[in-house]
């Protein structure tokens, strides 16, 4: 009689990261330039990995507004708070490394909409929701999306390029107040993930200091592959992986 296969346990990215695949959006918005939607993360870095071709990341933070540019080859990350656009270039794609993968998926990013509509969350909900699938209905309201945040920030950008950081610093204290309310499920996901990550280190530290590596003998490879494709992220179309305890199922789009 064989008996059943041990359950397996989620097994996450190193350092629990996580991770997905864009080619940036090639509309063109308001100012002529073609790219994605401008936004931030609240408590996660996110890195760009630069897999081909050439384009721009543009930021807002207290260092100001920068125009950094992206080809082949290169990465640029950037800490929560930073307002960041993707801009194409020409064949421009990422990888994008996530920190503390489950929670951007699950929200930890807002757009750079207008103030009136980052003062009511219902208008908020609305205008960053997108209909479901990857055909012509998502893709308009995929750009609309993106041409309503890039209004947003172009104003941000002139204030602090005038030397006024107030209408920047609003954005940031608005976009806090929208998720304030998935802290808690944000927290225990960090525990889990993340937290979790770092602490079984430590008890491997142990382990290898105590002369008994018995973790060693759990030693295994694993392999995934995208699990949707072509779908319509906030800089743009993107290759997502559903890795179990790891990134959910996007909800942030």
């Amino acid at each position: 009689m064989v008996s059943d296969p041990k359950p397996a346990l989620p097994h996450p990215l190193p350092g629990a990261i996580g991770l997905s695949h864009l080619s940036a959006y090639d509309w063109e918005a308001a100012d002529g330039v073609c790219g994605g939607s401008p936004h931030l993360h609240l408590v996660c870095t996110e890195a760009y990995v630069v897999t081909g071709g050439r384009g721009a990341v543009q930021t807002l933070s207290p260092d100001g507004y920068r125009d950094i540019p992206l080809a082949a080859g290169s990465i640029a990350w950037f800490t929560p708070g930073t307002v960041h656009r993707m801009v194409q270039g020409g064949d421009l794609r990422i990888t994008v490394l996530m920190q503390n993968s489950g929670l951007p998926e699950a929200g930890d990013a807002v757009f750079t909409f207008p103030p009136e509509v980052l003062a009511d969350p219902e208008k908020y909900a609305a205008a960053a929701k997108l209909p479901p699938g990857t055909g012509p209905e998502t893709a308009a309201a995929a750009r609309r999306r993106r041409d309503l945040a890039v209004e947003g920030y172009l104003a941000l950008r002139e204030a602090l390029e005038a030397g006024d950081n107030g209408p920047y610093l609003e954005f940031q204290r608005a976009a806090a107040r929208l998720v304030r309310d998935k802290v808690p499920t944000w927290r225990e996901l960090w525990r889990t993930g993340a937290l979790a990550t770092a602490e079984r280190t430590g008890a491997q530290l142990d382990a290898l200091e105590a002369g008994e590596p018995v973790h060693l003998g759990e030693a295994t490879a694993h392999e995934a592959a995208p699990t949707r494709l072509g779908g319509f992220g906030m800089c743009g179309r993107r290759d997502e992986y559903n890795l179990p305890g790891t990134t959910l199922p996007y909800q942030g789009e």
